[in-house]
């Protein structure tokens, strides 16, 4: 890639220029709807990721207090408060 206040810098480093200018094109190219299912994929990977590391953070949470917490990380704890109610108890 060229220098300069006009070069592009790649989104991602271990991804070969043309890979990623092929990606690219193809996104661009993708329907409204695509990208829309395509984020909401994204977002729900996430939330399982998030919901991994706190099983291992709590592992002797039940599945209602790690869903309150999930919450509470998303949302912060007013808002996951109003939602939800209080937290479990422990």
């Amino acid at each position: 890639m060229t220098e300069g206040a006009d070069a592009v810098r790649p989104l991602w480093e271990d991804t070969d220029p043309e890979t990623e200018r092929v990606l690219v094109e193809m996104l661009a190219r993708a329907p409204a709807w695509r990208k829309l299912r395509m984020v909401g994929e994204m977002s729900r990977t996430v939330r399982e990721l998030a919901l991994i590391g706190l099983r291992r953070r709590y592992p002797h949470d039940t599945e209602e207090r790690l869903r309150r917490r999930l919450a509470t990380m998303l949302l912060g704890e007013e808002l996951a408060r109003r939602a939800y109610g209080p937290e479990p108890p422990e």
